[in-house]
């Protein structure tokens, strides 16, 4: 059950109605997930579906690579949503079952081309450390270069602030949809 209401509400105002329907009309085709939330507040809701759209059909990255790190970034991040919405984008991108449920399980995929390999040990360092290596920045800057460096930088982190959106308050899977893993427990901490 959600912290909050999310939307569509019958009770959006114009300005929550106008973001909604963009969002609806452009590549996403519905609202789900985070904008459910932001949607709040609709003029932060339109920038962050600007940006996740960029981000997500506007970059130099193709999408098998962008979905490669949003899997790894959604686990990272223990979010089942995050999984959920991006584990049937990976499968249309072509990632494979096996390199799927690898990441799944938390080890390292089998198999990884030099392209598949390079994005996900730079999404890995990332999301562990908050930064990458030398190594591991020189390889994807070598096999990529500097504009895709910084998109997939980017990339990460917008869905580092989507499944941190969608844990915080608890927006629910489809239903019917079982998570892939349970979100971790908490332990209160006293004022």
């Amino acid at each position: 059950m959600p912290r909050i209401s999310i939307f569509p509400t019958d009770t959006m105002s114009p300005e929550q109605r106008v973001v909604y329907d963009k969002i609806v009309s452009g590549p996403r085709g519905r609202i789900q997930g985070p904008l459910r939330a932001a949607l709040h507040n609709p003029e932060l809701a339109d920038k962050w579906q600007a940006l996740g759209a960029l981000l997500r059909y506007g970059t130099t990255l193709p999408p098998r690579l962008s979905e490669l790190a949003i899997l790894v970034t959604g686990r990272a991040c223990n979010s089942p949503f995050e999984w959920y919405a991006h584990r049937a984008e990976a499968e249309k991108a072509g990632i494979e079952q096996p390199v799927i449920e690898a990441i799944l399980a938390g080890t390292e995929p089998p198999g990884l081309s030099a392209d598949d390999a390079a994005i996900y040990h730079y999404a890995i360092e990332l999301n562990r450390h908050n930064s990458v290596s030398d190594a591991i920045y020189g390889v994807a800057l070598a096999r990529f270069g500097e504009r895709a460096v910084v998109e997939l930088t980017a990339l990460i982190g917008y869905y580092t602030m989507v499944a941190m959106t969608l844990n915080c308050h608890e927006i629910p899977l489809p239903e019917g949809v079982a998570p892939a893993f349970a979100l971790p427990q908490h332990t209160e901490m006293k004022p």
